[in-house]
């Protein structure tokens, strides 16, 4: 299989914006097991910012773009050294790609941007993306990493995105507020009546919220893949999803 692997900052990170050290190593070393299964494995990775604002020791995340840009080239410097001492420890090697809206929406970039991509799994290697918060723009943002990593699997023709955060999933109602609330786990339409379940992020250090990963659902099933929204707490969630276990919310056309 062909999996896209999006973990966001909530997951990556503790409250104090400073990596959880023993969660990355998990997750690290559940997808490097993953990988050597014979599974083509891409990481779709937040976090820069909340790594640079930790780095930097400031007191709170920054509001305007030139603190955010200098906290996201501080922070993806963290990331990607963790990355790849850890995967490397698994005999993995890891390939950083920083892209904009403009690498997705203009042709010939998105071209290349596909060929390197497959180049990279030709080649064994394990590609790590984000947004290149350095230089986006409000013109040629993309915005969020749930969208970039639907995106993404749109255009290598992924079979599966596993969407990582801190929820384990769609629920019908907000189960913060409604002990009552039940996991859906299994959706094969977008309608209005499932667009209404979803709120706004419940965590301070994220971008997205439930809003983004329907919308990365929209892109998935309009082109034959599936996704799954699961709690990235514990990484062995992985190795239950690609068991076929009911873990999570699965969005598929298929009934």
């Amino acid at each position: 299989m062909r999996i896209v692997v999006k973990i966001g900052t909530s997951t990556l990170a503790h409250p104090t914006d400073h990596l959880n050290i023993r969660r990355v190593e998990a997750l690290c070393k559940v997808m490097s097991d993953i990988k050597n299964a014979g599974h083509e494995l891409i990481l779709v990775s937040s976090g820069a910012i909340g790594m640079g604002v930790g780095k930097l020791g400031l007191r709170q995340r920054p509001a305007d773009i030139p603190t955010k840009q200098a906290a996201a080239a501080v922070g993806q410097c963290e990331l990607m050294y963790f990355y790849d001492k850890i995967f490397g420890e698994y005999h993995h090697t890891v390939a950083q790609l920083l892209i904009t809206g403009d690498d997705t929406k203009n042709e010939r970039r998105h071209a290349n941007f596909i060929n390197t991509l497959n180049r990279l799994l030709e080649l064994g290697a394990l590609p790590i993306l984000n947004e290149n918060d350095t230089v986006a723009t409000e013109e040629i943002v993309i915005g969020d990493n749930d969208t970039l990593a639907a995106i993404v699997a749109q255009s290598i023709g992924a079979d599966l995105l596993i969407l990582l955060s801190d929820i384990d999933g769609l629920y019908t109602a907000d189960p913060h507020t409604h002990p009552d609330a039940q996991l859906l786990h299994r959706i094969t339409r977008l309608d209005d009546s499932v667009r209404q379940l979803a709120g706004v992020s419940s965590s301070r250090q994220g971008t997205g919220g439930m809003v983004t990963k329907l919308r990365a659902a929209e892109i998935c099933l309009s082109c034959g893949c599936d996704m799954v929204i699961a709690n990235g707490n514990d990484p062995e969630n992985l190795y239950r999803i690609l068991d076929g276990q009911n873990i999570g919310t699965t969005f598929t056309r298929e009934e």
